[in-house]
C-alpha cells in the first residue's frame, strides 16, 4: 500500500510539472500575441532574420534559444549561447549584424533556462537555425521571431513563435 501512494505521489509530480511546462509555454506564446502589433511594428526597421542572428551568434558558442524582443521600447535581437558549461546572451545588432553585447549568464531563471535549453541541444544533431528556416519555409508570409530549446516527454524540440503583420503562431519541431 505503501508503494501504491509513493507511486501516487511521483505520477502526481509529474503530471505538476508538465502541466507548469504547459503553462510556462502559454505564456510565451501569449506574451508573443500581446506584443505581436509593437513587435510587428519594430520588426520593419530588422535588416537581419532570428536565422541570420543565429548565425552570427555561433561565434560565441551554440545557440540554445534566440528572440526579438522590445528592451525599453527599442528592439533587439537576443541569443542565448553555450560553451561547454558556460552560458551567455549574445546581442546580435538587427541592423548591422554585429555582435553589440555578450554578457555571461551565470544566476537566476535565466542560468536555470539556459540549462534546460542545453540539455535539450545535447540531444540533437540539429540546429536553432535549421528549425527557423523549416518553420518559415512551411509558414509562408510568416517571419520567426522567437525559438527555444526544449525537452518534452524526454525529446529534444523546438519551440518557434513567428509573426506575420501581427498575427502571430506557435509551432514545435522535433530537434
Amino acid at each position: 500500500m505503501k508503494l501504491v501512494r509513493i507511486a501516487l505521489v511521483v505520477m502526481m509530480g509529474a503530471a505538476t510539472a508538465h502541466a507548469q511546462n504547459k503553462a510556462h509555454e502559454k505564456d510565451e506564446a501569449g506574451e508573443t500575441v500581446k506584443d505581436a502589433p509593437a513587435l510587428a511594428a519594430a520588426l520593419k526597421d530588422a535588416k537581419l532574420s532570428l536565422g541570420d542572428g543565429l548565425k552570427v551568434s555561433e561565434r560565441s558558442g551554440t545557440p540554445i534559444s534566440a528572440k526579438f524582443e522590445l528592451e525599453d521600447g527599442k528592439l533587439q535581437l537576443s541569443v542565448y549561447t553555450m560553451k561547454g558549461d558556460k552560458f551567455s546572451e549574445v546581442v546580435v545588432d538587427h541592423k548591422t549584424g554585429k555582435i553589440t553585447k555578450t554578457e555571461a549568464i551565470t544566476s537566476g531563471e535565466d542560468l536555470a533556462a539556459a540549462k534546460k535549453q542545453a540539455e535539450a541541444m545535447a540531444k540533437t544533431k540539429r540546429s536553432l537555425r535549421d528549425v527557423v528556416t523549416k518553420a518559415e519555409k512551411a509558414n509562408a508570409g510568416f517571419k520567426a521571431v522567437s525559438v527555444s530549446a526544449e525537452m518534452e516527454n524526454g525529446a529534444a524540440q523546438a519551440d518557434v513563435n513567428l509573426l506575420k503583420g501581427s498575427e502571430s503562431k506557435h509551432v514545435e519541431d522535433k530537434l
